[in-house]
């Protein structure tokens, strides 16, 4: 665990301290399962965020890829009696192709990432409401799958399924990012796109594989969205849950230019929006300033982390100024 992440650690520490001093409730069973429920929910997607913003990318048709696989899936199992499993794998088929397809007309038609991302925010919700006529899609009253359900909301040892989810994914997504020479393209790539091209990356396959895993991830997390709903309002489902994979990244230390972040970091950026939505419920705040408070949080987050980085920058230069200054004596008495 780096200083960045340390610091959001003890950041999430003091806010709960504070929200379980204002308001006792914080701290009971219920509530704490719920909370990380919606972590691991959220976690899987900004995981999958966290590796497209490295390469200096960025997705923001999270929410209503969420809503398409949402309404695609509950139908073919649902109406269609399609077996889970099938449904489950050609859910994860189509995040594949979408992840593909983004990733090409990226590098390949060289379009930007926002533009792309963004004609996908409009394409699939636009998709979604169409197929369902805008009806809401969901489950019958007596319509029950019981394996699918222990994966999905189900509970061991008292722990929701999709935290147990988000931690089996972010270790492998930790291996790969951190400990494998993919990752270190990823990294190459975000710092300086060219220089990676000269040295023998071939960037434009890390690019598209990192959109492919990002579709991948919030496939998942959809599928875990659509069981823990269990029904799907297409046009609303998945409204602003990119921000939200946005913000996690971003205050888990992730550059919107690319090149830097912890997988760790994201995580705890998760655990902090989620805390933060908490406390906004539990003490009584109106729920129309839940997005204000949020943003005013990663606003001053993100602030402090460059006036921190600024300043590390000025006294590393400063040292290596002193450095070279003590050093020259010695270097030309040696001529």
């Amino acid at each position: 665990m780096n200083k960045k992440d340390l610091g959001l650690l003890l950041l999430i520490l003091a806010v709960g301290a504070v929200v379980a001093v204002l308001n006792p409730r914080f701290l009971l069973p219920i509530n704490i399962s719920n909370t990380s429920n919606l972590v691991g929910l959220f976690g899987l997607s900004a995981l999958g965020q966290a590796f497209v913003i490295i390469t200096g990318g960025i997705e923001l048709s999270v929410g209503s890829m969420m809503a398409l696989i949402g309404v695609l899936f509950v139908d073919f199992v649902a109406t269609e009696g399609l077996p889970w499993p099938v449904a489950v794998v050609l859910m994860l088929a189509l995040g594949v192709l979408i992840g593909l397809a983004h990733g090409y007309l990226i590098t390949k038609v060289k379009l930007q990432p926002f533009v792309v991302t963004l004609c996908g925010l409009l394409i699939y919700r636009g998709i979604a409401r169409f197929y369902t006529h805008d009806a809401t899609a969901g489950f019958g009253f007596n319509q029950n799958f019981p394996v699918l359900q222990g994966i999905t909301t189900g509970k061991l040892w008292g722990i929701p399924a999709s935290v147990i989810a988000l931690a089996i994914v972010g270790t492998i997504m930790w291996i790969v990012l951190h400990r494998s020479t993919f990752g270190r393209y990823l990294y190459a790539v975000g710092k300086n796109e060219e220089a990676a091209r000269y040295s023998g990356i071939k960037t434009d396959r890390v690019i598209v594989w990192a959109y492919v895993i990002c579709q991948i991830l919030n496939t998942i997390s959809a599928l875990y969205f659509a069981m823990y709903t269990r029904s799907i309002a297409p046009a609303s489902h998945g409204n602003f849950y990119e921000l939200y994979a946005i913000a996690a990244a971003v205050l888990g230390g992730f550059s919107l230019l690319g090149g830097e972040g912890s997988l760790v970091g994201v995580i705890l950026g998760v655990v902090l929006l989620q805390e933060l939505q908490n406390l906004v419920n539990l003490l009584g705040i109106p729920s129309s300033l839940n997005f204000a408070v949020m943003g005013g949080v990663i606003l001053i987050g993100v602030t402090l982390d460059q006036q921190w980085g600024r300043f590390r920058e000025k006294r590393n230069g400063a040292r290596a100024a002193r450095d070279a200054t003590v050093g020259r004596p010695a270097a030309e008495s040696a001529q």
